[in-house]
């Protein structure tokens, strides 16, 4: 899987005539100062919070990748405004963009001399203690013709293990010192990051499994100068020192799932499979051949542990923080970056891929008592305690089955075949929303043409049938759509109460047809929660954004007595609507899921999971929710 790259000009000389003048009066000013001085910073110098609050529980977090900025330390060429800007940027926006660590891929300087580490080392200091951070050496930073036993150096002394020894993050070393690990905190877990050396020895090798294997649930990173290089079209080939770390490190540990490179340009990427059958991610970043060297160029990875997707973009600060009308078409065009192999996702069901080590414990369901406070109205599950009779995953749920409502309050529900649907269009299944207090739902198979599906239903004297909520009220779900989504399931009803809201002498709405309480799916399947109040003659209605598929969600309904508002997996939608809204102009007849009225009709049923569903007769804060949230 390894080719050799074809001998060429000398890296050092490709950029040369293409970088502009640089600051040298700068530089020299800098490098005849006392602090610019290569000497290790002092134990707990990293420990400041720096201006942006990281927050290590969310579930979206972003890794800053920096490739060769080597031109942008050529002894008097030299030039480190765009890193400082690169830096500072990262500073600033770590809250916003919960940045949690940053990694250098190596080729920090362009010849390793002590002048240019010097300069290189008090760069860094423009994020040192803000953002932890890691670096390795790269062949120009070093003697590249050694590995790393290659014994002391200017890039040592200045970038080995005592620069991070106050670091939150650093781990350790190996015992020559140019090899490195830290470990993050992100999404509410630990993760691994290794910063290997430009040439790993055995004994590096040695030293990296021992730290794979003190810490064998945690899901880990490879950092490396040199792993891979490209075709033109962006296609990724091991090196021949990638195919070394891939046969001797990387592919019979399934904690490793991303490794990056720089070293080699075009950027690139590919897929692997290790030898558990699973997906490793090799990229090559590296922008030192475009305009200034790359500028300071980074990439940033937006982990989204929520929706398991990682979003890559690949940006240079320095040029972004400049006045748009300003910008020399260079700058412009080297702004962003986003061709295939630069702007991209990655695809990433992160339980599954880490289940095989994790060590992580899966919730256990929770008793309905324990999740039924003040107010509960009523509370369905469908697991064994909560839908009546026996019965395996995928069994089908028959006619009349009781699903009862743990509230004790008698509001079952009661299963009702719409038209001459098949007693298999409503069925048994154990899958469920990770943290949902239930491990079981129910899978409906309902659609168009001709209509068919299943409701589950209150009796006619049930209590919630003419409940009015003018205090408030929280309704809540757990819902999952199919992937793929197939036919039509436009405008589905995920539950509601039945009869017309012009019955209850309501004349504003879109028609005096519709139930006085619905949640449905539209066709673009956004949520819309339309809501008849008891008081108002109004329809304020909610609308969220486009659901996932294949994913589960939890969806709660606030009203406090005077506005609804929608949440969708903890976070406030924005298209909540700002009228009045008090209590729900409810006729006395039955609640259902599964599916909504038109003229006391049921059409189509609906299409998906549908797992605990509860009703609260008070407003809840997102901390009270059956999803926990932070």
């Amino acid at each position: 899987m390894s080719k050799s790259i074809p001998a060429g000009p000398d890296r050092r000389s490709l950029l040369q005539a293409a970088i502009a003048v640089p600051a040298v009066g700068a530089t020299a000013a800098v490098l005849g100062t006392q602090s610019a001085q290569a000497a290790p910073i002092a134990p707990g110098a990293a420990a400041s919070s720096g201006r942006g609050r990281y927050d290590e529980d969310s579930p979206r977090f972003a890794l800053a990748v920096l490739p060769d900025t080597q031109y942008l330390f050529d002894a008097d060429s030299a030039d480190p405004e765009p890193l400082r800007e690169t830096f500072d940027y990262l500073v600033s926006e770590r809250e916003e963009a919960n940045i949690a660590f940053m990694t250098h891929l190596g080729d920090v300087t362009e010849h390793g001399t002590e002048e240019e580490i010097t300069l290189a080392a008090h760069t860094f200091r423009t994020i040192h203690g803000k953002v932890p951070y890691s670096v390795l050496a790269g062949n120009h930073d070093i003697d590249g013709s050694k590995d790393d036993q290659r014994g002391d150096s200017a890039y040592l002394k200045a970038f080995g293990p005592d620069r991070f020894t106050g670091m939150p993050t650093f781990g350790g070393a190996s015992p020559g010192g140019y090899n490195s690990y830290h470990v993050i905190k992100a999404a509410g877990r630990q993760w691994l990051v290794f910063a290997i050396d430009w040439r790993a020895s055995d004994k590096a090798l040695a030293w990296a499994q021992g730290v794979l294997d003190a810490h064998p649930t945690l899901p880990a990173i490879l950092t490396t100068h040199d792993i891979a290089w490209a075709e033109e079209n962006g296609e990724a080939h091991l090196s021949d020192h990638g195919q070394r770390l891939w046969d001797r490190l990387i592919r019979g540990n399934d904690q490793f799932f991303l490794a990056l490179g720089g070293h080699y340009w075009p950027s690139g990427r590919t897929v692997l499979t290790n030898d558990a059958g699973h997906d490793v991610h090799v990229h090559i970043t590296n922008y030192q051949d475009r305009y200034y060297g790359g500028a300071g160029m980074i990439r940033l990875y937006a982990f989204d542990t929520a929706r398991d997707v990682v979003d890559i973009e690949t940006f240079a600060p320095w040029f972004l923080r400049r006045d748009p009308g300003k910008r020399t078409p260079l700058e412009a065009e080297t702004l962003e970056l986003t061709g295939p192999v630069d702007r991209f996702s990655l695809d990433i069901d992160f339980a599954e891929r880490f289940k095989g080590f994790d060590g992580l414990v899966p919730p256990k369901p929770r008793p309905a008592g324990r999740v039924m406070p003040r107010g509960t109205v009523a509370y369905w599950r469908f697991d064994q305690d909560g839908l009546a009779g026996p019965g395996a995953p995928g069994t089908p749920v028959g006619k009349g089955v009781v699903a009862r409502d743990l509230s004790g309050h008698g509001n079952d529900l009661r299963v009702q075949l719409l038209h001459d649907s098949a007693a298999d269009v409503l069925t048994r299944s154990a899958e469920h929303h990770a943290d949902q207090p239930a491990h079981a739902s129910l899978r409906f198979d309902g659609g168009k043409g001709p209509d068919r599906g299943a409701v589950l239903a209150t009796s006619a004297k049930a209590p919630l049938n003419s409940a009015t909520f003018r205090s408030g009220f929280t309704i809540e779900t757990f819902i999952k759509l199919p992937d793929p989504f197939e036919g039509d399931h436009a405008w589905m009803g995920i539950l509601s109460w039945e009869g017309r809201n012009g019955d209850a002498g309501k004349t504003t709405g879109w028609s005096t047809d519709e139930p006085t309480c619905s949640l449905n799916v539209t066709p673009e399947r956004f949520l819309q929660f339309v809501l008849y109040p008891h008081v108002q003659d109004a329809d304020p209605t909610s609308w969220s954004h486009a659901l996932p598929v294949g994913r589960w969600t939890h969806i709660a309904i606030v009203n406090d007595g005077r506005r609804t508002l929608m949440y969708v997996d903890g976070s406030k939608i924005a298209r909540n609507p700002s009228q009045r809204a008090t209590g729900i102009a409810t006729l006395g007849k039955p609640f259902a899921i599964g599916g909504t009225q038109f003229a006391e009709k049921f059409g189509q049923g609906f299409y998906g999971w549908i797992g605990d569903t509860r009703i609260i007769d008070r407003a809840l804060k997102p901390k009270d929710f059956l999803l926990p949230v932070a």
